[in-house]
């Protein structure tokens, strides 16, 4: 009975961890536009990512992947103040991938590295899919994968789908 406890202990500290780890990080949404983004950083850590968005302003980007399913973002001005940051990886944040073309560095810059970089479909129709770990609907262990084209370069499509990491298998409940 040893070796199916392992697992379930293993996975009760992961828990335990990313949820300190989440505790820690979720009042960076509660910055106040203005602040000085070296404040910021002080106080969470650095950016995962600083990048020009598509609109040719200064982002910074603060994300839990690979393994984490959050991840926040703002617009730096001029003078290094940060504006609204803002939670990225959410149901409604993805739909701004409707809007226009997409190519890999702006979704990079809009929602920070993927969790998961890989390819799907047949050799004649094979595209390059980065996958994001998020909430679904703020409740489901979810990826959304992000189509970018056989070479890679642009979005095509995206849909969400469960997280396989999260399928426990035959493993009973550990809550």
């Amino acid at each position: 009975m040893l070796h199916r406890s392992l697992p379930r202990t293993f996975l009760i500290g992961l828990m335990a961890g990313a949820s300190l780890t989440l505790a820690g990080c979720a009042s960076i949404g509660s910055t106040p536009p203005g602040t000085p983004l070296a404040q910021v950083t002080a106080q969470f850590g650095a950016p995962t990512l600083q990048c020009i968005d598509r609109q040719g302003q200064a982002r910074a980007v603060w994300s839990q992947q690979p393994f984490g399913q959050y991840a926040w973002g703002a617009t730096v001005d001029d003078q290094g103040r940060v504006g609204p940051i803002q939670p990225v990886l959410t149901d409604e944040h993805f739909q701004v991938l409707k809007q226009g073309v997409w190519t890999a560095d702006q979704v990079r810059c809009e929602f920070g590295p993927p969790a998961i970089v890989d390819s799907a479909g047949l050799p004649s129709v094979r595209q390059i899919v980065w996958s994001y770990r998020y909430k679904q609907d703020h409740v489901w262990n979810s990826l959304m994968y992000v189509f970018m084209g056989p070479d890679g370069g642009q979005v095509t499509k995206f849909h969400p789908g469960p997280d396989p990491m999260y399928d426990h298998g035959d493993m009973m409940p550990w809550f």
